[in-house]
C-alpha cells in the first residue's frame, strides 16, 4: 500500500525525524516501508509499504501514524470531525440488522439537499486534490471522493446511497436465492443464499463490506444521501467476496478484521466533506450493534501483565536502564491500551478495539520488545534444563530416504493441501477427509490424506516442461479424521516416468517398467526386519485396489499381515486427466505401519578363506507359482553353508507344456571352517529339493 509522509505529518505536527529515518525505525518495528520516493516541492515522500494481514489498523495514514507517535513519544491529533447541528426528523432512519451472525454494527446518517460536483481540499491536513494526485487515486466526485478519502485516512469502508431510491429502510440480511443486483462495476450478478447483502424493503443494494449497487449509487442529480458506515464479520465478507470473483478495497480490510468502534468516526468524515459543498443533516445517527460482536471486539476482557514476566521473556537489554514500568505503561498507552494498576509493578490491561491481533499477555509484551526495538536486547543464547531428545523415527527416516536417494530418487516437497476431488480419490479410508474452515483457494480445500496428489502434480509439471526422466520422493505428513479430531501420519510417496539409465554400453536404455519400481520397494523394504513379506493384487472388480493405480499393473505391499502401501502403474483414466503421455508408476509407503518395525542392523563376517562349491538346479514350475514362494521356501532350510542363490535363467518351451516353464536355480555352498565334503553337499542338494518340490516345483529330466 502506499502511504503520504506528507498526511502523516499533518497526524503528526511535532514529528522531529527525517522521511528516512522515518521508514527505517518503521522497519524495524514491523511496519515494513519496502521503499522511499521523494515527491518533491515540499510534498515529502511516498512510503511503498509491506502490511502483514494481521496489522490491518496499520493499512491507512492515521494507523501508521499512530505507530510513529508510538515509537518517538510525540502527539498524535486525535479523529474527530465536529458536525453541524442536525433538523430533527419525523422519524429515525428504519435499520434492521437481520443477519445478526455476519453484521456486528450498521450505522446510517441522512444528509439533504447536497450538492454532487467536484471534490476540493477541505481544511489543511484533508487536501484531498493534493493526496490524490501524489497517491495517483482517480477523483470521481464528492461523495465517491469522500468515502475513499476515509478509508484512506482511518481504515473504515464507507458508502453512500442515493436515499431518494432507497424503499423504506435499510435490512442486512443473507440473499434469497436467484435475487439479482447490479454491483457498481456494471455486472449483474445472481444472488445465493451465502451471500451477505444490504437491502431495502423490497430489493438488495450491494454485497455487504464488498461493493455497493448500481440502482442506487450517487449520481450528479443525487440530492439526498444516506451514509452507511458498518462492520462485518470476516469470514462472512470472505465468503461473498469469492463467490463473485470480487476483491475491493473495503473487502480487503474487512476480511481481516475491521474496528468495531470506527463507523461513527467514519460517518462523520464522509459527512463533514459532503456538508462542505452546502446541505444540511436530518435527524441523529441511527447506530445499531449486536452486544455478541461487541464483545468480541471492541469490549474483549482484560488481561494481567506483569513487570517481572516482561523481564523474565525479554531478558536483558543493552541499555542499562532497561525496560521499566513507565516504559511498558508509555507504549501501551500510546498504542491504545488502557492501563489500570493491580498491584507492584502489574495491570489490567484493557485492548483498544482496532487491534484484533491482541488476545493475551504474551501479546502484551511482544508489543512491548517491538516499540521498544528488538535492536536494543542484549544477544544472549537460551537456555534449558531438559536433554536433547533424538526423534524415535530419525534413523528410519534417514535409511528410507538415503536407500531412495541411492536409487536415483530425488527428494520433492508438495503442498499440505489438494481439492476435495483428489482427496477423495487417493484417501486410503475413504469419507475421512479434513476440510479447511477457510480455504486459499477450492484446489487447496482439504489436507491431504495421501502423497500421491502431490506426487502426481510434481511429476506432469516436469515433464510438461520438457524434462524426460522423472524419479521423485516425498517424505512427509498426511492427515485424516474429521475436523474437530484430526490424526496425523508420516508416509513416503515416489513416482517414475521415462528411462532406466543405462548400464551398460552393450545395451540399450529401455523405459521404466512395473518391476523397476517394484525393485526400488524392496530395497526400502530390505532396510526393515519383518517376519513375511509379499506383494499381491485384487481382481479388478473387487474393487480394492485404490482408483489411482492401474487394476491389473499394480501391487500391494503386504508385511507382516498388515498392508504398508501400494504401488504401480497411474490408471490410464487419471493419466488421461493430467495429460500424461508418458507411463507413469507411482507409489506410497504407510511409514507408521513400517516404522513399528526395528531396523535390520547390518553386520560383518570373516570372509571363508575355503573354496565355495557351485550347483545348478534345473527346475519346472508352473506359470502360477512365483519365484518369491521358491525364494522363501529355500530361506526356511536356514542352512549355514548355503550362502546364495538366485535365478541363473527362465526358459519358455511349448514342449515343457503350455503351463509351465524351466528356471535354472543357481546355488553357492561355502564353510567358514573347512573345505566341504561331497556327502554334505549332497544331503544339501536332497533338502534344496524336498524344499522346493513342496514349493511346486520339480527336477527337470
Amino acid at each position: 500500500m502506499k502511504i503520504l509522509t506528507k498526511w502523516l505529518r499533518a497526524c503528526l505536527p511535532d514529528l522531529p525525524i527525517s522521511d528516512t529515518q522515518l521508514a527505517e525505525d518503521l522497519t524495524l518495528r514491523g511496519i515494513a516501508v519496502e521503499g522511499v520516493y521523494d515527491l518533491g516541492s515540499g510534498n515529502g515522500s511516498l512510503y511503498e509499504m509491506d502490511i502483514t494481514t494481521n496489522r490491518v489498523d496499520a493499512m491507512n495514514h492515521y494507523g501508521v501514524a499512530r505507530e510513529a507517535a508510538t515509537i518517538y513519544g510525540v502527539e498524535l491529533k486525535p479523529l474527530s470531525f465536529p458536525l453541524p447541528a442536525a433538523q430533527p426528523a419525523a422519524s429515525p432512519f428504519n435499520i434492521q440488522i437481520e443477519a445478526q451472525d455476519a453484521c456486528g454494527r450498521f450505522t446510517a446518517r441522512v444528509l439533504r439537499n447536497i450538492t454532487i460536483g467536484e471534490s476540493r481540499d477541505w481544511f489543511p491536513g484533508a487536501e484531498i486534490t493534493t493526496y490524490f494526485a501524489l497517491l495517483e487515486q482517480k477523483k470521481i466526485s464528492n461523495a465517491v471522493d469522500a468515502t475513499n478519502f476515509a478509508w484512506l485516512a482511518m481504515g473504515q469502508p464507507t458508502h453512500a446511497f442515493d436515499l431518494d431510491k432507497i424503499e423504506g429502510g435499510i435490512v442486512v440480511r443473507r440473499a434469497r436465492k436467484g435475487e439479482r443486483l447490479k454491483t457498481l462495476d456494471g455486472v449483474e450478478r445472481i444472488l445465493e443464499p451465502e451471500d451477505l447483502i444490504i437491502a431495502d424493503h423490497a430489493k438488495p443494494l450491494g454485497l455487504a463490506g464488498v461493493m455497493g449497487g448500481w440502482d442506487t449509487m450517487i449520481t450528479p442529480s443525487t440530492t439526498n444521501v444516506l451514509v452507511e458506515a458498518a462492520w462485518f464479520e470476516p469470514m462472512a465478507v470472505r465468503r461473498t467476496a469469492r463467490r463473485h470473483g470480487l476483491h475491493t478495497d473495503a473487502s480487503h480490510r474487512f476480511e481481516r478484521g475491521a474496528d468495531f468502534n470506527a463507523p461513527p468516526i467514519a460517518s462523520a468524515l464522509v459527512s463533514s466533506i459532503l456538508l462542505a459543498n452546502g446541505g444540511h443533516l436530518e435527524g441523529d445517527l441511527v447506530d445499531v450493534r449486536v452486544p455478541a460482536f461487541q464483545a468480541r471486539t471492541a469490549e474483549r476482557p482484560s488481561v494481567s501483565l506483569a513487570l517481572t514476566e516482561v523481564h523474565r521473556l525479554l531478558g536483558t537489554t543493552i541499555d542499562a536502564e532497561g525496560i521499566t514500568a513507565s516504559t511498558v505503561e508509555t507504549v501501551l498507552t500510546a498504542l491504545g491500551c488502557n492501563l489500570a494498576p493491580s498491584g507492584s509493578a502489574s495491570w489490567q490491561v484493557t485492548f483498544p478495539s482496532w487491534r484484533l491481533d491482541l488476545d493475551r499477555e504474551i501479546d502484551l509484551i511482544e508489543e512491548v520488545a517491538r516499540v521498544y526495538g528488538y535492536n536494543r536486547f542484549a544477544n544472549t543464547l537460551p537456555t534449558s534444563g531438559a536433554n536433547v531428545l533424538p526423534i524415535p523415527t530419525a534413523e528410519m527416516e534417514n535409511t528410507v530416504r538415503s536407500t531412495l536417494l541411492a536409487a536415483g530418487f530425488h527428494e520433492a516437497i508438495s503442498s499440505t493441501f489438494c481439492s476435495a476431488a483428489e482427496a477423495a480419490l487417493t484417501a486410503p479410508q475413504p469419507g475421512l477427509t479434513v476440510p479447511l474452515g477457510n480455504p486459499l483457494s477450492d484446489e487447496a480445500g482439504v489436507l491431504r490424506p495421501s502423497l500421491v496428489p502431490g506426487m502426481l502434480a510434481m511429476i506432469a509439471g516436469n515433464l510438461h516442461r520438457d524434462v524426460s526422466d522423472v524419479r521423485l520422493f516425498e517424505i512427509g505428513t498426511v492427515f485424516s479424521g474429521t475436523t474437530e479430531k484430526v490424526e496425523e501420519r508420516p508416509a513416503i510417496a515416489f513416482g517414475a516416468a521415462g528411462a532406466v539409465p543405462n548400464q551398460s554400453a552393450l545395451h540399450a536404455s529401455r523405459a521404466i517398467q512395473f518391476h523397476d519400481l517394484k525393485g526400488v520397494v524392496e530395497q526400502v523394504l530390505e532396510r526393515f526386519q519383518a517376519r513375511t513379506r509379499y506383494f499381491d493384487r485384487f481382481p479388478a472388480d473387487a474393487g480394492l485396489t485404490p482408483p489411482w493405480l492401474h487394476p491389473y499393473r499394480s501391487a500391494r505391499v503386504n508385511i507382516d499381515g498388515l498392508t504398508v502401501g501400494w504401488f504401480g502403474q497411474l490408471h490410464p483414466r487419471e493419466a488421461s486427466a493430467r495429460k500424461l503421455k508418458e507411463t507413469v508408476h507411482v507409489g506410497e509407503i504407510y511409514l507408521d505401519r513400517l516404522y513399528k518395525l526395528p531396523l535390520r542392523k547390518p553386520s560383518a563376517r570373516d570372509i571363508s578363506r575355503f573354496q565355495p562349491v557351485r550347483r545348478d538346479f534345473s527346475l519346472i514350475l508352473n506359470q502360477g507359482i512365483p519365484w518369491e514362494a521358491v525364494d522363501q521356501a529355500l530361506t526356511a532350510l536356514h542352512i549355514p553353508e548355503f550362502v546364495e542363490w538366485h535365478v541363473r535363467e527362465v526358459f519358455h518351451d511349448a514342449r515343457l507344456g503350455l503351463e509351465d516353464y524351466s528356471l535354472l536355480l543357481g546355488a553357492t555352498f561355502q564353510a567358514p571352517d573347512r573345505t566341504l565334503r561331497e556327502d554334505e553337499l549332497q544331503g544339501f542338494q536332497e533338502r534344496i529339493i524336498a524344499a522346493v518340490g513342496k514349493a511346486g516345483a520339480r527336477l527337470r529330466t
